[in-house]
């Protein structure tokens, strides 16, 4: 048996002590690292977190009974004339503009032609609505619940409908006391709705119509259908669809100024901008606390990470061709797909506009989980679309909480938990679903 002398004891006590009194003094006096703590190490500090999907909701919004499970009210015998909706900008402002205008032709008891998609060269966009979605199963859905026609009578196709103005009005808009007078003089007119309507004092008939053709009503195409589901089934599952809007045109429209972005991206910016020159000084700084200035995709990533959503989660990217500074997403998140990486066909390439905006509308509405960037008319499509379906996972990232935290200098781990904190209230809450009056909240 091998025994150790007390001498030698002593002097191995005597090391082990002295070694853990440096370790110790390293530990509590040594200075902390004079840089800021960097996303990896931000994710690192989060890594085991609780994702935000697995937070437990307490309000859902799902569709309202009264127009999903009840009949339409009868249609008057007589129709008060035809009226066309004209539709400026993307594809989801126009199928917005569109759903008004079927409830404001139900409101006018007026006979709804299909509407005309005005060529925009802002939106490189020259398709029309029967390009996009399914006139037979629209016209099939809707019965009973307003007039629509394909075609309009012999005596009154020759003629160009009179455009009433309704885009610019301001306050509360009543369509029956402006609209409806032109409509019984010329029989036939064309209008683009009011952004300032209010839905909410529609009769209910009226909302009906609307609720049914814009969330049961509108099918894509079989062509675009097929491609859509070619482009679903090309993304690795599970995904998250990402709508990331970072585009020159996109920051100059804002009137934002952002520092240590590539000089390329400044001049795609600058070039953009035309008159419309940046908010400076005092101005700027409220403008972008209140939530104005579009995230970057670095800011995206610092989000993401917030939230714990994993660094290998397979995102899909719903956004166009001129997203800058992109490498500070994918630096962090390296599994990015793209409508452009996952179809090469010549169809494919021959698309551009709504029908291409059709493809990340599709991608989005059956995605596992949705995040956007933005509020905009397609975030507020898909939340909609989403919570018909079903499917819960769907989170507005907050440019204005992002805004105000970093402004009081907050960065590292505080920052992550306080964005962590303002995104999970709000996942709880269903705060962010930018829903109509066809959706009601369902407390859990």
């Amino acid at each position: 048996m091998f025994v150790i002398d007390s001498t030698v004891r002593k002097t191995l006590l005597v090391v082990a002590a002295f070694t853990f009194g440096i370790f110790v003094s390293l530990i509590f006096f040594t200075p902390p690292s004079p840089f800021p703590q960097t996303t990896s190490s931000m994710h690192s500090s989060l890594e085991h977190g609780q994702e935000i999907w697995s937070v437990r909701r307490i309000i859902e919004w799902r569709p309202c009974k009264w127009w999903l499970q009840s009949k339409p009210d009868a249609l008057p015998d007589e129709t008060n004339g035809y009226i066309r909706v004209d539709c400026y900008g993307g594809l989801n402002q126009m199928r917005r503009d569109f759903c008004d205008g079927v409830g404001i032709a139900r409101l006018l008891n007026a006979t709804l032609v299909l509407p005309k998609f005005e060529v925009a060269a802002y939106w490189n966009e020259s398709s029309g609505f029967a390009d996009v979605f399914n006139v037979d199963y629209f016209l099939e859905q809707t019965k009973g619940f307003v007039r629509v026609v394909k075609e309009l009578p012999a005596e009154i196709a020759s003629k160009e409908p009179v455009h009433v103005d309704c885009s610019k009005r301001k306050g509360q808009f009543d369509y029956v006391e402006t609209v409806l007078p032109a409509l019984l003089e010329h029989r036939y007119i064309s209008i683009t709705p009011a952004i300032s309507q209010r839905r909410d004092r529609y009769p209910v008939y009226a909302k009906a119509a609307l609720c049914q053709a814009c969330y049961s009503g509108l099918r894509l195409t079989e062509t675009l259908e097929r491609k859509s589901l070619e482009l679903l089934q090309a993304i690795p599952k599970p995904f998250l669809t990402l709508h990331l809007r970072f585009e020159p045109d996109m920051v100059a429209y804002s009137q934002c100024q952002y520092t240590n972005l590539s000089s390329s991206s400044m001049e795609a910016i600058e070039t953009a901008r035309g008159e419309r020159k940046p908010w400076t000084g005092e101005t700027a700084r409220i403008w972008r606390s209140r939530g104005k200035c579009p995230l970057t995709p670095y800011e995206t990533a610092l989000i993401l990470q917030a939230l714990s959503i994993p660094s290998n989660t397979n995102i899909y990217l719903a956004a166009g061709d001129g997203i800058m500074e992109l490498k500070g997403l994918t630096s962090v998140y390296r599994n990015v797909f793209t409508k452009s990486s996952l179809l090469t066909g010549e169809d494919f390439k021959k698309m551009h506009g709504n029908t291409k905006a059709a493809l990340d509308y599709y991608v989005s509405i059956n995605s596992d989980s949705y995040m956007a960037t933005y509020f905009g008319n397609m975030d507020k499509m898909v939340s909609a679309m989403r919570a018909l379906k079903g499917l819960f996972k769907t989170l507005f990232l907050s440019r204005r909480a992002f805004s105000v935290l970093s402004s009081q200098g907050i960065t590292g781990k505080k920052l992550s938990e306080a964005l962590w904190q303002c995104h999970k209230d709000d996942f709880v809450m269903g705060i962010g679903s930018a829903l109509p009056e066809c959706f009601c909240d369902f407390k859990l």
